[in-house]
C-alpha cells in the first residue's frame, strides 16, 4: 500500500477502526483499457518528463520538505547572500500526481518520509520544482507576470506567503503558480508593545528585537528552524561578528544563529517563548532567546514577533552521531552513560525547576553542545507522533483524535467516522478536560481559555505525578536507543525515514550492559505492543510484517488483495488499542471517583531514581 496522506487516517491512526469501508471501482472493460493505453503510455510525449537534471545555474534551492510530503522550503538564490527568512515555501496539491505514474517518477511517496535536505534534494519531485521556479523566475524577469520575483521579497508580503503550485504536471510549462497571502497567519501573531502581559511575563524582560530584514537565511533545516547570521548592531555580545580564531587572524567572519519561527500552529511558538523566557538557566538545556524577530504587518499595522533567535549547535544530535558511532564500532559506555545522566538531569531540572512538562522527548530535540554535552531543545509541547507516548498518554491522545474528527473538513463525507463515534469519544473526553475543543479548535495564543498557557490536551489531563511517569517511560525509551545505538525505537517509522535506519526494534536487546536493561524495563512499564509489530514501512510502501518481498510484476499483480488484507489489520488492531484505551481511562476515572488512584499507576522509577540508579552504575563499572 503506497505511504501517502490518505494512510494517516486509513492505517496510522485510530480512525483507521471506525472508517466505512470503501469498494473498490470495477475494472473498466479490456476495450476501454486498450484505448486509454496510448493516453497513459510512457511512450506518449505528453506523458513524459523533459529532464529531471538540476539547472546548470540555479535560482532556487529546495532545503527540505514538510507537510507529508506537499511543502517544500525554496530558498531564492537570484537574490544574492542577503535573503531575509520570510519563509515563502513551494506547496503542492493536496491531490499532487493523482496519476501514479508522475508520482512514481518524481518520487512523491518517498516525499511523505522523506525530511533532510540531502535526500530531499536527490527526489525528483525536488527537482522538478527547482525546473519549474527557474522557469517561472525567468519569464518574471522577461517581464511576463505582474511583479518581479524581487519585489515580490522587497514588498511587504506577510510573513510566510505561500508558493502555490495549482497543479502538478509532466511539462513543467503546464504547471499554474500563484501567490497566496498569508493575511490569517499575521492575525495570529502577537505584537512587540504588549508581548510580555499576554505571555504573563514583565515586558522588561524580554529580549531585545530585530527586524527580519537584518537577518540573512543560510539554510532552512526543519520546518520551524532555520540557520541565520545577523547584520552587525554595534553591540557587546557579538550578535553577529565573530574573530576567525581557525587562520588565527584579526578577519571576522559572521556568527550563526538559530531562528525559531512557525509559519502554521502560531499559538506553539508563544508557548515556546513563554516556557524558555520563564525556566531558570541548566547546562542541559537550550537558553533563553537573545532576541525576539519582530516584522511590521499590514494586518492591524503591528510590529509582530514572528519568532525568536537562540545558540546555534553545529555539532549536531543523537539521532545521526548515536547509530554513526555504533556503524564504525566507537560507541563508547563512558560517552554513553555521560549523556543519559545529563538528559536525565535536564529532564528533571524542567519539571522542578521550569514548572513544566516536557512532552516533546524524542532524539531529534537532543542536540549536542561543542563540549559533546546534551542540550535539550523545542518546548512547543506539540508532544509526539500518535502510539510513540507513555501508554497512558496514547490512550488520551486516541480519544482526542476520535473526538476532533468532527471538527475536520473533509470534502469526502465517507473519509469521516460516524458521528455517534465521534460524539462518545468526545463525551469522554470532556469528563477529562472539559475545556478541550476550545483548546483544539484555538488558532491563536492570546485566544486560549483562561488559565492554560499550553495546548496539550493529552498532557492537560494527567496530574503532576502522572506527567512524570509519562515522562520517565519517554525516557526509557530514548535510553535505549542512547545504549544500543539507535536512531530511533521503531525500525522504518511511518512518519518519517532517516540517512541511518534503526536495525533494532525496542524493546529487543543486544549491547545494553545487563543492569541497565532492568532500568529501561522498569522506565517503560505498561508498554504495550505497536502497530509497526504488524505494519511497517518498505521503502515508501505499507507492508505487512509477514509479507515476502515480491518481483515487480508479482508485486502489482497482488498490490490490491494485500491491501485489503493490510487494512483489515489495521482495522483489527486499532479496534482492540481504543477499546483498551477506554477501558483505561475509564478503570482511572473510576478509582479516582473512589480516591483510590495511585498516579503511578505503572510504578515507574521516579526522574531522581533514573538518576541515581545512573550514577551508580558509572562509578562502579568506570572506576
Amino acid at each position: 500500500m503506497k505511504l501517502t496522506s490518505a494512510s494517516i487516517r486509513k492505517v496510522i491512526h485510530p480512525t483507521a477502526a471506525f472508517l466505512p469501508s470503501v469498494s473498490k471501482p470495477s475494472s473498466p472493460p479490456s476495450s476501454e483499457l486498450e484505448s486509454q493505453s496510448w493516453l497513459h503510455s510512457q511512450l506518449n510525449p505528453k506523458n513524459r518528463i523533459d529532464s529531471l537534471e538540476s539547472p546548470e545555474n540555479p535560482l532556487w534551492r529546495i532545503d527540505g520538505c514538510t507537510g507529508q510530503g506537499i511543502q517544500f522550503y525554496a530558498l531564492p538564490l537570484f537574490l544574492g547572500k542577503h535573503i531575509p527568512p520570510l519563509r515563502y515555501d513551494v506547496f503542492l496539491p493536496q491531490e499532487a500526481g493523482s496519476c501514479q505514474r508522475l508520482r512514481d517518477l518524481l518520487d512523491l511517496d518517498a516525499a511523505f518520509h522523506t525530511k533532510d535536505s540531502v535526500r530531499v534534494q536527490r527526489l525528483g519531485i525536488s527537482r522538478h520544482i527547482l525546473r519549474t521556479l527557474q522557469a517561472w523566475t525567468q519569464s518574471s524577469q522577461h517581464g511576463d507576470n505582474e511583479h518581479s520575483l524581487a519585489e515580490l521579497y522587497s514588498r511587504n508580503l506577510p510573513f510566510g506567503s505561500r508558493i502555490i503550485f495549482e497543479n502538478l504536471e509532466f511539462d513543467i510549462r503546464n504547471i499554474k503558480i500563484t501567490i497566496a497571502q498569508t493575511f490569517h497567519l499575521e492575525g495570529q501573531l502577537l505584537g512587540l508593545s504588549k508581548l510580555g502581559a499576554q505571555l504573563g511575563l514583565p515586558q522588561a524582560d524580554l529580549p531585545e528585537p530585530i527586524d527580519i530584514s537584518r537577518l540573512h537565511i543560510v539554510r532552512q533545516l526543519t520546518e520551524s528552524v532555520c540557520l541565520v547570521c545577523m547584520e552587525d548592531d554595534n553591540n557587546d555580545n557579538g550578535m553577529a561578528m565573530a574573530i576567525d580564531t581557525t587562520n588565527r587572524t584579526e578577519a571576522t567572519k559572521e556568527k550563526l544563529w538559530i531562528l525559531k519561527a512557525l509559519t502554521s500552529g502560531t499559538k506553539y511558538l508563544y508557548t515556546e517563548l513563554r516556557n524558555l523566557l520563564q525556566m531558570p538557566p541548566h547546562p542541559h538545556v537550550i537558553s533563553r532567546p537573545v532576541r525576539l524577530v519582530a516584522k511590521q504587518c499590514q494586518f492591524g499595522g503591528k510590529n509582530a514577533v514572528v519568532g525568536f533567535i537562540i545558540p546555534y549547535h553545529p555539532d549536531g544530535g543523537l539521532r545521526d552521531t548515536l547509530p554513526l558511532l555504533r556503524i564504525h564500532g566507537q560507541s563508547a559506555l563512558k560517552d554513553q552513560l555521560k549523556w543519559a545522566i545529563q538528559l536525565a538531569q535536564g529532564l528533571l531540572h524542567i519539571i522542578d525547576e521550569g514548572q513544566i512538562y516536557y512532552p516533546d522527548l524524542r532524539l531529534d530535540n537532543i542536540l549536542l553542545s561543542e563540549a559533546v554535552d546534551i542540550v535539550i531543545v523545542d518546548f512547543e509541547q506539540r508532544g509526539l507522533w500518535c502510539e510513540f507516548g507513555a501508554p497512558e498518554v496514547n490512550a488520551l491522545d486516541y480519544v482526542r483524535i476520535l473526538a476532533s474528527d468532527s471538527l475536520l473538513e473533509y470534502n469526502d463525507l465517507g473519509r469521516s467516522i460516524p458521528e455517534d463515534i465521534t460524539e462518545r469519544y468526545a463525551a469522554l473526553l470532556t469528563r477529562e478536560l472539559p475545556d478541550w475543543e476550545a483548546l483544539e479548535t484555538c488558532e491563536n495564543y492570546s485566544q486560549r481559555p483562561e488559565g492554560y498557557t499550553s495546548f496539550n490536551i493529552a498532557w492537560l489531563c494527567l496530574s503532576k505525578v502522572e506527567k512524570e511517569a509519562a515522562v520517565v517511560y519517554m525516557l526509557g525509551r530514548l535510553l535505549w536507543c542512547i545504549f544500543e545505538g539507535q536512531s530511533g525505537p521503531d525500525k522504518a517509522a511511518f512518519w518519517q525515514s532517516y540517512a541511518r535506519e534503526p536495525d533494532l526494534q525496542f524493546p529487543s536487546m543486544r549491547c545494553t550492559p545487563a543492569e541497565l536493561q532492568d532500568l529501561v524495563d522498569k522506565c517503560t512499564r505498561g508498554r504495550r505492543e505497536v502497530l509497526s509489530s504488524l505494519i511497517t514501512r518498505r521503502g515508501s510502501k505499507l507492508v505487512l510484517m509477514c509479507g515476502t518481498v515480491t518481483d515487480v510484476e508479482e508485486e502489482e499483480e497482488e498490490e490490491e488483495e494485500e491491501e485489503e488484507e493490510l487494512l483489515q489489520v489495521a482495522r483489527n488492531w486499532w479496534t482492540t488499542e481504543v477499546k483498551a484505551a477506554e477501558d483505561f481511562l475509564q478503570m482511572r476515572h473510576e478509582m479516582k471517583e473512589r480516591d483510590e488512584w495511585n498516579e503511578n499507576y505503572f510504578d515507574r522509577p521516579s526522574l531522581k531514581e533514573v538518576i541515581s540508579r545512573l550514577e551508580g552504575f558509572q562509578k562502579r563499572s568506570l572506576h
